[in-house]
């Protein structure tokens, strides 16, 4: 009998696994992420079969690790067969042994239809979901392309909290004609269904999407600067009120309730992308240590991915190594949106050269970042501006 091979050291930051599911009902006006509406449901055993050899793929060249996440996401996962994402589950188990208490998250959208499948996605071994509750009022709902009501969205949260040990959903506010007032009461109702996490994202217009070419034609209205920091106020005064403050810039939780996935990305550390347009970040064992990393991409087309799985055993278009100083101002713009900031130790170490310390001083006298020992943060007055403190940070 082989010995089963030994476990790399854990790479700093953690070391996570993402499963990319690219199949909606339907395509959102807002949303540009990679996901494809199709008239005939896809086939997934099929699919089960592509994802398992990208993985063994995939294990070859991170070697021995052990996976402390694992996230499905999409597109929609809930469309996915709870035979489907038991299956994966086997097969990342087999490359990276996950651990006792590995998060297993599963995006899923509130309908009755999808809700139906949570107690088999628990049975898989999917202990976290995160719903696409969005908004709490059916027009927005409707306005934002949504399949579900604001009731059947609250009937879904409490199958979840029956199904999963851990239930996070999202909201999207600055939403047309909305008012800090209206915020605040949907905002405080999401919070009365008692869940652990809530992510709260400000609708933003992204290239190519429907709401781009209405906002572009005056037909979408977004609220103005003023408004929209109005709703952020609001936001982080009725989570923080409920006992969910801001650990991340759009994301809020009770203490030691964080999505542990995504602290993965933001703690920059490493992660395997699996499946149609998944991209990763690894310590290949080519490289073999934190100087090392990786940026992986998967094609993109579904059917394109399928066929370059079956022809080369994955769906790699794209393997590169990042040089230090990437590394390093990749692990700025990730950290720095944690309330706990960045290691300036570690910046030095992947960079090989240190942050500006006027301005540091200079954002700092400004009220916008502040100083730890070796951790540097954005204050309460800096998170809002992020964008424009990092670009003072680095030039």
């Amino acid at each position: 009998m082989s010995a089963r091979p030994q476990l790399s050291r854990a790479p700093e930051g953690g070391f996570g696994v993402y499963v990319h599911w690219p199949f909606c009902r339907a395509k959102c006006p807002y949303c540009d992420f990679n996901s494809h509406v199709r008239r005939d449901p896809p086939d997934q055993n099929a699919y089960l079969a592509a994802y398992r050899r990208e993985i063994a793929h995939m294990r070859e060249l991170t070697g021995p690790q052990q996976a402390e996440t694992v996230f499905f996401g999409g597109g929609t996962p809930s469309l996915m067969e709870p035979a489907l994402v038991g299956g994966i589950l086997e097969a990342i188990h087999a490359a990276w042994p996950l651990a006792a208490d590995a998060e297993i998250t599963l995006e899923a959208n509130p309908t009755s239809v999808e809700a139906a499948n949570f107690m088999g996605y628990g049975a898989a071994g999917v202990n976290r979901v995160s719903l696409g509750v969005q908004a709490l009022n059916d027009a927005d709902l409707q306005a934002l392309g949504r399949m579900h009501s604001a009731v059947e969205a609250l009937e879904a949260v409490g199958v979840a909290r029956r199904a999963f040990q851990r239930v996070s959903f999202d909201l999207i506010y600055a939403r047309p004609r909305q008012t800090p007032e209206q915020w605040a009461a949907e905002l405080a109702r999401a919070l009365e269904e008692g869940c652990e996490h809530l992510s709260a994202y400000q609708l933003t217009i992204e290239p190519g999407t429907p709401f781009e070419r209405l906002y572009g034609a005056g037909k979408l209205l977004l609220p103005d600067d003023d408004l929209s920091r109005a709703l952020w106020d609001v936001t982080q005064d009725v989570t923080r009120a409920a006992g969910l403050p801001a650990y991340e810039i759009s994301n809020h939780a009770r203490p030691g309730a964080e999505a542990r996935h995504n602290l993965v990305y933001w703690r920059y550390g490493s992660y395997v992308g699996i499946g149609p347009g998944a991209h990763g970040r690894i310590l290949s064992s080519r490289s073999g240590d934190n100087l090392g990393r990786r940026a992986t991409f998967i094609e993109r087309m579904p059917d394109a991915w399928l066929a370059r799985v079956a022809q080369e055993g994955h769906g790699l278009v794209s393997d590169e190594p990042l040089t230090p100083a990437e590394q390093a101002d990749e692990m700025l713009l990730m950290g720095m949106r944690l309330r706990e900031g960045v290691d300036l130790a570690r910046y030095e170490r992947l960079s090989g050269t240190v942050l500006d310390e006027g301005r540091i001083a200079m954002l700092a006298e400004d009220g916008f970042v502040r100083r730890e020992g070796d951790r540097l943060m954005a204050t309460e007055q800096g998170f809002p501006v992020l964008n424009g403190v990092l670009s003072a940070l680095v030039g």
